[in-house]
């Protein structure tokens, strides 16, 4: 199967870089799945949302992803998320009592569904 260059790169620091077979996103049009050869997009991610990379090796890394823009061309896709948490570095509980607790602070609250759609804790708030 074809391979594309991945790079998923938060604010601070690059999470993941190589090559991947497949990568799916959560977008402001609906979520999107993107294979070698895809036509040039430029898309918007939305806030508690989750992306889903199937590297080359078959291995698949699932990530929590709050805002930013997905970048496509034929042979890479870039995406750029304002924060961005692996799904194995969830704390599950932590997020649940976010969820519990805060009322006001509206990213936080999203953060914590993303990170729970991550992990397959929630499928949809």
């Amino acid at each position: 199967m074809a391979e594309m260059t991945v790079e998923l790169v938060a604010v601070e620091q690059r999470l993941w870089s190589g090559s991947a077979t497949l990568v799916s996103a959560q977008t402001t049009e609906g979520e999107i799945g993107i294979m070698y050869g895809h036509e040039p997009v430029l898309g918007q991610l939305i806030e508690a949302g989750v992306v889903a990379i199937t590297t080359a090796d078959g291995e698949r890394v699932v990530a929590a992803v709050h805002g930013g823009f997905l970048s496509v061309t034929g042979t890479t896709v870039t995406i750029l998320a304002e924060s961005a948490d692996f799904a194995g570095d969830v704390d599950v509980e932590a997020a649940k009592a976010v969820l519990a607790e805060t009322t006001e602070d509206l990213k936080a609250i999203a953060i914590a569904k993303g990170q729970l759609r991550a992990v397959g804790a929630i499928a949809n708030a």
